[in-house]
C-alpha cells in the first residue's frame, strides 16, 4: 500500500466526498477514485460506502485507523529530518551519538554539550569515550554519528575538521625541575590508555627518540585512574596541558613542557571533528557542527577544510599564551 493512497482514503473519509478530497489534496477526482479502488483490490475488501456522504465500511474503518497511524509516523519522521516540528515550526530533535577521546570528553565537551542542549532542547545526547582507533572503527560501522579524534581520519569515507589544538606535557607525581633523562625513563613506567590511544602512540615515539626502545606502559583505562596513580608516584603520563591544569588542584600532579627539539615533533596534537558524508547528516549533527563553527554545505567527499571562526577561538584557548 502506498502512503499516497492511504492519504487519499483518509481525505475521503474526513470530507465525505471524492470531489472534496480531490480539492483538499490538489488533484483530480479520478485520481482519488483510482487510488481508493487500488486499496480495495490490495485488501480484498470494500472500504467505502458510496453514499452521501461517503463513509467507511467496517473494513474501511479498520484500515483508516492504521492509515492515520502510518501517516502520522511518516509526517513526524519527515519533519525531524527537515529540522521541523509536526506543525512546521523550526525544531531540531533526535538523538546525537558522539564519540570522543576521554581527554577531550573531560575537558572540551561539557561546555559545548551544555550549549547545544540550551539551543536545541529536543536533542538527546549519547557520549561514548574510546581511543581514537576504536572511535574511527565505530564511526565507519555507523555506531556513532561523529567523533573527536587525534588528527584527520585516514579513511577516505570520512571527513575531518580540526577543532582543538592541545599541547602534550609530561605529568609526574613530584615537581619536575628538568626533563628526565633516558636512564630515568628506563627505570620508570608510563600510565596510559589502552592500545589505539593516540597519546599512547606519542609516548612510544617520544621514548624511541630518547633511545628508550622498551618503554614500559601500564594500561589503566580511565583518566581519573591515570591521574590518581601518577599523583601517587606510580609513574609518568603524557597528557594535555590544559587538562592537567584543570585537574591539578584535584589530584596534586605536576607537569613540565617537552624541551625544545622534542616539543616541535611530539608536543602539539590537533583534535579533529570527524563524520561521514555531509549529505547524510541529521539536523542534530548539523546543529552540532554549526556550533563548532563548521559550515559544510557543498563540501566534496573526503575534503578536509580549515576551521571556522568558532574553531579558531577554541584553538587559541588550547595553545599556550605568549610570555
Amino acid at each position: 500500500m502506498q502512503l499516497k493512497s492511504l492519504r487519499m482514503l483518509e481525505a475521503v473519509c474526513d470530507t465525505g466526498s471524492f470531489g472534496a478530497a480531490a480539492q483538499l489534496l490538489h488533484t483530480v477526482q479520478s485520481n482519488v477514485t483510482a487510488h481508493v479502488k487500488k486499496l480495495e483490490e490490495e485488501t480484498g475488501a470494500q472500504l467505502l460506502e458510496r453514499a452521501s456522504p461517503v463513509h467507511p465500511t467496517p473494513a474501511g474503518r479498520l484500515l483508516l485507523e492504521h492509515a492515520r497511524h502510518m501517516l502520522r509516523t511518516h509526517d513526524l519522521a519527515l519533519a525531524q529530518l527537515q529540522g521541523l516540528d509536526p506543525q512546521g515550526a523550526s525544531q531540531v530533535a533526535g538523538t546525537l551519538r558522539i564519540g570522543s577521546m576521554e581527554t577531550t570528553a573531560a575537558l572540551r565537551l561539557p561546555v559545548l554539550l551544555a550549549q547545544l542542549r540550551r539551543q536545541h532542547p529536543g536533542i538527546d545526547l549519547e557520549l561514548e569515550a574510546q581511543p581514537t582507533a576504536a572511535l574511527l572503527e565505530a564511526l565507519m560501522a555507523g555506531r556513532i554519528d561523529c567523533a573527536f579524534v587525534n588528527g584527520a581520519a585516514p579513511q577516505s569515507g570520512l571527513q575531518s575538521w580540526p577543532v582543538f589544538r592541545e599541547e602534550l606535557v609530561l605529568v609526574s607525581g613530584q615537581p619536575l625541575t628538568r626533563f628526565p633523562t633516558p636512564q630515568e625513563f628506563c627505570a620508570s613506567v608510563f600510565l596510559a590508555f589502552r592500545q589505539g590511544c593516540s597519546y599512547r602512540q606519542r609516548v612510544e615515539l617520544l621514548m624511541a627518540s630518547q633511545g628508550v626502545t622498551a618503554v614500559r606502559i601500564m594500561e589503566l583505562g580511565m583518566l581519573d585512574t591515570i591521574l590518581g596513580c601518577v599523583a601517587a608516584g606510580m609513574g609518568y603520563a603524557l597528557l594535555s596541558r590544559a587538562l592537567v591544569e584543570a585537574q591539578q588542584q584535584r589530584f596534586g600532579v605536576h607537569w613540565i613542557s617537552l624541551p625544545p627539539g622534542l616539543a616541535e615533533e611530539f608536543a602539539w596534537v590537533d583534535t579533529c571533528f570527524v563524520t561521514g558524508s555531509v549529505a547524510g547528516w541529521s539536523p542534530a549533527l548539523r546543529a552540532f557542527a554549526q556550533l563548532l563553527g563548521i559550515h559544510a554545505q557543498g563540501i566534496a567527499a573526503g575534503e578536509h577544510v580549515q576551521p571556522g571562526p568558532a574553531q579558531r577561538v577554541h584553538r587559541r584557548q588550547a595553545e599556550p599564551m605568549p610570555a
